[in-house]
Formats: structure tokens, sequence, C-alpha cells
């Protein structure tokens, strides 16, 4: 196996143990995973595995803490959505699990959580990240959104970006 990759890891949990192809596995998936449809595979013939061993070590990495997080970095503004917003409403709380989940099923809400109030400034407890082409298609997605969930009486602002600021995962030197 070629490892050119020279790699240094950060402090690990005592627990972990990497070996010189976990360290290989980490520098080619901090910079992001191939596009292509067998991301895994493609990972695993540059270090000589199969794709189910590539995504068991991945799942051991995160099982012993070593990966914090590993998930998808979404450049929109790459894939033509200008604009996005962060919408954030003011629900019951016995009623956010369910609109959550209404909210959730939307393609254009990328981010849908609950927060807790800070009264009596901020009286907002579930947030929803919502995106488009520009403004005007957020603003048609949050009244479709509205409408579908039965919000349209929930107190609402939304607060759309005004700058855009570094987008990519985390890497390990």
């Amino acid at each position: 196996m070629d490892m050119k990759v020279k790699y240094r890891l950060p402090s690990l949990p005592k627990q972990a143990e990497l070996d010189e192809v976990d360290q290989a596995l980490i520098t080619l998936i901090q910079r992001g995973l191939p596009l292509s449809p067998t991301p895994y595979a493609d990972i695993g013939k540059k270090l000589e595995l199969d794709e189910t061993e590539v995504m068991q070590r991945i799942q051991k990495l995160k099982d012993d803490n070593v990966i914090k997080r590993f998930g998808v970095v979404v450049r929109h503004h790459e894939l033509g959505y200008k604009a996005n917003a962060m919408t954030v409403w003011n629900i019951p709380d016995e009623r956010v699990t369910e609109l959550g989940a209404c909210m959730g099923q939307f393609d254009f809400v990328t981010l849908c959580y609950r927060r807790p109030r800070r009264l009596p400034e901020w009286p907002y407890n579930l947030f929803t990240m919502i995106h488009g082409k520009d403004r005007e298609d957020v603003l048609a997605n949050i009244e479709q959104l509205a409408k579908r969930c039965n919000l349209e009486p929930a107190e609402h602002k939304v607060l759309f970006s005004t700058r855009r600021f570094k987008q990519r995962g985390a890497i390990y030197r």
C-alpha cells in the first residue's frame, strides 16, 4: 500500500489507537468524499481496502471519538441557491415535535431544530434554515411551509443571511 500522505493527528482519546491505514483514511476523507456513486469503494481502491472495510473503519473512528461528526458540507451558492434564511418560530412547546417533523419533510428545509426560548427578548423555539434561488423563492417556500404545516397563526421572523463564511469540514494537521 502506498502511504505517501504524511499525517500527524491531534491528541487522541486514550482508547483510540490508529494504524497507518486509519491515518491515511482520515487524510483522504477530510478533504471530502469523491463525487461518485461509490465513494467508499473509490477510497478503498486507494488504500487497498474493500468498500465494507472503509465504512467499518470510519464507523470505528466515530465510535472511538476520533471523528466527532461525519456529514455533508453543501456549498449552496455553487448549486445556484443564492438566498437562505433562518426562520425562527414561536411554537407552543407541546407542538414542537409534531411541527418540526412536518417542516423537516420539505426539501428546501436544510436544518430544523429546537432551541430554548430566551424570554422576554427571544420567544422563538423552533428554527428552520430555508434555501432558495433568490429571496422571493425563500419567502414563497416559507409561505408554503406555513400553509402545509398549519403555522399561519404562529409568530415568526425571517432572518436572511447577509454574508457567507467558509464552508468546509474539519482538517487535521
